[in-house]
């Protein structure tokens, strides 16, 4: 069976090499499994070019997306619906530990000490117009706070949500001394550029994106394995 990664795809060169590095994790981690990245747009292959070449070897699609959102819910299932493969599609990756695990630790290489009560994180992703969506990153943040003493909040790089700005004077209404912010994405690219701007602006640390870390390709693994599971209990 074949995994198909989609990601979302972008005109920032930095995105598509982070998926094609988390790719090549993949395969030294899983070394018999045909996995192969693929993009929703952009960037090439495309996702719907490659359910064209499966014939009838079947697939799983694994969204190489955090949020449950419009790609996920609606490109990616049309595109697999209109191809007429045998391909089913996974759960994004979501706000799994392991990868909230990683995001902690990209801040701790950032200089940040979890023993710090002085800190205040700004958990930073894309907005999405489904609240559900929203209130994962939340989560993520909640979750940030569990093994440390640090205070956490959200902020959203797009859409009508809470600013990078209002987030940093809701921590400042909080008691907080040294914000930092942690971009809630897996690569960088032209919106995390902008979240940078602004964090040089008002001389806030931030960390790195959570990359093509192994903690990252094991995610996926998990959600192919679930999927592949399902598929053969429904045969």
């Amino acid at each position: 069976m074949r995994l198909l990664l989609a990601a979302h795809g972008s005109a920032d060169p930095r995105s598509a090499e982070t998926a094609h590095s988390i790719v090549q994790c993949i395969r030294r981690l899983r070394p018999g499994l045909d996995a192969r990245i693929t993009f929703c747009e952009q960037n090439s292959p495309n996702l719907r070019d490659e359910l064209s070449t499966l014939c009838d070897q079947p697939a799983i699609v694994v969204p190489l997306l955090l949020a449950d959102a419009y790609h996920a819910r609606v490109d990616i299932p049309k595109m697999i619906a209109a191809s007429g493969a045998d391909a089913r599609q996974a759960d994004v990756l979501g706000e799994d530990d392991r990868l909230i695990h990683v995001l902690r630790q990209r801040l701790e290489h950032a200089g940040i000490s979890r023993l710090d009560p002085r800190v205040g994180v700004i958990v930073t992703a894309v907005g999405s117009s489904r609240p559900a969506a929203n209130a994962q990153t939340a989560t993520v943040a909640h979750e940030l706070t569990l093994t440390t003493r640090w205070t956490a909040t959200t902020a959203f790089a797009t859409g009508p949500h809470s600013t990078l700005a209002d987030a940093a004077e809701e921590l400042r209404r909080r008691g907080v001394t040294r914000p930092v912010i942690a971009p809630w994405f897996l690569a960088h690219g032209r919106i995390t550029d902008r979240v940078a701007d602004f964090a040089a602006a008002h001389n806030i640390p931030m960390s790195a994106p959570l990359g093509a870390h192994r903690q990252v390709a094991e995610t996926v693994l998990d959600r192919f394995d679930a999927a592949a599971s399902a598929r053969t209990a429904a045969a």
